[in-house]
């Protein structure tokens, strides 16, 4: 029997792979990881301290395309009602390499989902099957904050934490997060998020159509679109930002979560990606030789991948 842990190389799916390398020893725990390339490059410092550490298989793989390049194959922008990103970039490769090489009658798949967070816990259930997912943070004993109990064994917390992220995805600028996140990434990672405002740039371009990451909450805006929301695109948001740093919705989080499973609009048939799998060898990362095998994710209804 395999454990598999889907290390996303935040906090909370570290904690998961380090209890269960506790319990099973290292040589039953598998970890995988999807890079969306656009990880910040503190969580990969952090991932492989936290490998060296466990010693357990670490597998990276890779659709090839950052999130704004998947969108745009799927002719759209990704946003917080559609992120096709995660599942292009994430859940598929994932669910592809699970499919391929382990067995979920035998080995065990585990989530970093905890007690507080039961929608996403269903729906991943859901999508997964006939995967039992388990979401071991979820059960007691429950943790003490992750930030603190990692800096006791010796190992900092990704970047992202310190600046107060609710996650650690795609660097601060999950397309799932809101007004306040893209604030935040405004302020502390300047250059990285006119890289996102140049990227959704092209796609608007390239789409020829009035689509963006965020939307526009302020009534006027709402207003003048018939009570609808409107979009925002970041250059639009940086210019009023710069011109009053007050001026965005400070409770508009989003819903920043890379596998909730709660899309408004249909995710499009694409046809799927070949990943590359690499295995880390403690040095570097050795490319996995493989035949494709077709393997998409399993769908039943109301899922949004």
């Amino acid at each position: 029997m395999k454990h598999l842990v889907q290390f996303s190389t935040g906090l909370s799916s570290a904690e998961v792979a380090w209890r269960l390398t506790g319990k099973y020893g290292k040589d039953a725990v598998v970890l995988m990881t999807a890079d969306t390339l656009r990880e910040d490059p503190d969580n990969w410092r952090f991932a492989h301290e936290v490998a060296a550490r466990l010693g357990c298989e670490w597998i990276k793989l890779t659709d090839g395309r950052t999130p704004m390049q998947a969108g745009r194959d799927a002719k759209c922008v990704p946003n917080d009602r559609m992120a096709l990103c995660s599942q292009l970039l994430k859940r598929e490769p994932l669910r592809w390499f699970m499919d391929t090489f382990y067995d979920p009658g035998t080995d065990v798949a585990y989530i970093g989902y905890d007690w507080s967070e039961q929608t996403r816990i269903a729906g991943a259930q859901k999508f997964w099957a006939p995967w039992k997912m388990i979401p071991l943070l979820a059960e007691p004993p429950y943790a003490p904050p992750l930030e603190d109990l990692f800096r006791s064994r010796g190992i900092e917390p990704p970047l992202l934490y310190k600046y107060n992220y609710g996650h650690a995805n795609c660097g601060g600028c999950c397309v799932r997060g809101g007004q306040a996140s893209w604030a935040k990434t405004l302020q502390v990672f300047p250059e990285r998020y006119q890289e996102w405002e140049r990227e959704e740039e092209q796609s608007r371009r390239e789409l020829d159509k009035d689509v963006a990451i965020l939307r526009d909450r302020s009534n006027a805006a709402m207003t003048r679109n018939g009570g609808k929301l409107v979009p925002l695109t970041l250059r639009a948001y940086r210019e009023r930002l710069q011109e009053n740093p007050t001026l965005f919705d400070a409770d508009d989080h989003g819903v920043c979560a890379c596998d909730m499973y709660l899309d408004d609009e249909p995710a499009p048939e694409l046809e799927p990606r070949q990943p590359k799998a690499e295995k880390w060898d403690g040095v570097q990362w050795a490319e996995i030789p493989m035949q494709f095998v077709s393997s998409r994710p399993r769908r039943t209804g109301g899922e949004a991948a």
